[in-house]
């Protein structure tokens, strides 16, 4: 959500035709690092929680659980004044004050994963504003909290199915999984559940960081792997090779990649706390604690991994204010605007690949280009053939041919 770096790296996200044409402006959205930020959790306290047991087997774990959401939501309550307006509708109204203050008549616009979402309601807003929008790695503004985490957590477990399977057709002995991809998945299960009780130390510690990998670090660590799999599958091959020798180094510093968290132990953003109040706020949710445990036993089904730790996702929500600008599910239908650009990638295991499909089916006229490969986004991650017909629409305004399928190397439609 952080458009202000985004912006400042321009040059590394955006090819040099692109940053020669245009001015690229970032913002960060009402809540979100420079703009009046949401504050909850002090670093420490942060620390307690993302390493505390995301997973509640029991009805003491959930008192728990459920005592830990309050807390965090009186903090967040406390710390921020006018919380309740930080939604994505509100923060798509000042996007549109941005394009006034720019003097530009449409918007030009490149969003990806949350972007996608706040693209879309911005279009739904200001259709005729709409200018040259791409947006990557789509959220579905039609599913609601529960689909979507049960969506999530289908979807890491399949990218980590594609790890196992890469993993064990590796030729130089690096994986550290040998056997059946069952097999594989049952040594993973069997590593998150012996930090339940047992957390892994570090081998090598930095200074004044003592902390214990648990089950829910290492999960976090897991999932910040699969957002790229060039450089995050084999940070995951060493790092379950050191859980296998009872270390967990590798697990903590993919964690600490996802979080943001810095090795003083201070965070660069406020990323946890902005994501996990604007979700609540955007999305009704009104499921009880009771109804959670019983989803839960439906993510376990369909996501045995991931799903019994996403089932939890939004436990805290029920402690905050249900928004009158808040969005209710299944109220988008058809968005007609000059025509967009839709990117998904096949396995992407944050924005299901089916989201991206949705999205290109509601806005008329809309462009999919779909991407045969694995991590989150599409553009920028080493398809010529996505990122020249990116260019060739935020450039000249033309259009990929309909159902334009890429790879890393090669253009099919």
């Amino acid at each position: 959500r952080q458009g202000v770096d985004y912006a400042y790296n321009a040059e590394y996200i955006f090819s040099p035709d692109i940053t020669e044409r245009f001015d690229i402006v970032g913002f960060d959205p009402r809540g979100v690092a420079e703009s009046e930020p949401i504050f909850c959790f002090t670093d420490e306290e942060l620390d307690e929680n993302l390493a505390a047991d995301a997973k509640p087997d029991n009805a003491e774990e959930l008192t728990e659980s459920l005592a830990e959401s309050k807390r965090f939501a009186e903090k967040c309550l406390e710390n921020t004044d006018y919380l309740e307006h930080f939604t994505t509708l509100e923060t798509a109204r000042d996007m549109d004050i941005l394009r006034a203050a720019l003097g530009e008549e449409k918007l030009n616009y490149v969003g990806k994963s949350y972007g996608t979402y706040l693209g879309t309601i911005y279009a739904e807003l200001f259709p005729k504003n709409v200018g040259r929008f791409v947006l990557d790695g789509a959220v579905d503004p039609n599913v609601p909290m529960k689909d979507q985490n049960l969506a999530q957590a289908v979807g890491f477990d399949k990218a980590l199915n594609a790890f196992i399977k890469d993993c064990l057709n590796e030729s130089d002995a690096q994986c550290p999984f040998t056997g059946t991809l069952a097999e594989a998945q049952a040594t993973i299960t069997a590593t998150l559940q012996a930090a339940a009780t047992t957390p892994l130390p570090q081998k090598e510690p930095r200074d004044n960081d003592d902390r214990l990998v648990t089950e829910s670090l290492i999960l976090v660590g897991i999932a910040s792997s699969l957002y790229d799999d060039v450089d995050g599958w084999p940070k995951l091959r060493r790092a379950f090779t050191e859980s296998a020798l009872g270390f967990g180094d590798t697990f903590l510093q993919l964690a600490d990649e996802y979080s943001g968290r810095k090795p003083d132990g201070t965070f660069r953003s406020n990323d946890f706390d902005s994501g996990a109040v604007i979700d609540c706020l955007d999305w009704r949710d009104s499921r009880t604690s009771e109804q959670y445990t019983a989803d839960a036993k439906e993510f376990a089904a369909k996501a045995p991994i991931f799903g019994p730790y996403i089932a939890y996702a939004g436990l805290h929500c029920q402690f905050f204010p249900q928004t009158k600008t808040a969005r209710v599910a299944n109220t988008t239908t058809t968005i007609t605007t000059a025509p967009i650009i839709v990117i998904g990638t096949l396995r992407d295991p944050a924005t299901p690949y089916a989201w991206s499909v949705s999205l290109s089916k509601i806005f008329k006229g809309s462009r999919l280009i779909s991407l045969d490969g694995d991590g989150h986004t599409g553009h920028g991650r080493g398809s010529a053939c996505v990122d020249d017909a990116v260019d060739a629409f935020l450039l000249k305004g033309t259009l990929p041919p309909a159902a334009l399928m890429c790879d890393l190397t090669s253009i099919t439609a």
